[in-house]
């Protein structure tokens, strides 16, 4: 089984630039060790099982809930039954398709 969650979060009253905020979530998503991936617009995790899921998204929550009054989490979860490894097996089936990589920073 895998579950695949895109997860954004940062808060909105600590000003213009959040990439501290947004590298603490990341920092607890690393400590994890499941397989993920940043991107501009959120991190996508991969883990076993919804539980893990939305615990580890709680526990971003907490890392940023400290010191900041307001704080904006958006999740996307993608299940699938009988899969793992999708969070590069999706990547790469998509590059098949195309017959060559995908345009990367």
């Amino acid at each position: 089984m895998s579950v695949l969650m895109g997860i954004s979060i940062f808060p909105v009253d600590k000003g213009e630039s959040l990439s501290s905020f947004v590298a603490r979530a990341v920092e607890t998503i690393q400590k994890s060790n499941y397989p993920y991936i940043v991107t501009p617009m959120e991190t996508v995790v991969e883990t076993e099982s919804i539980e893990e899921a939305l615990r580890l998204a709680e526990e971003c929550f907490k890392a940023l809930e400290v010191d900041c009054n307001r704080i904006i989490v958006n999740i996307k979860i993608d299940y699938r039954k009988g899969k793992s490894g999708r969070i590069k097996g999706k990547v790469e089936s998509v590059q098949k398709k195309i017959n060559q990589p995908l345009n990367t920073v």
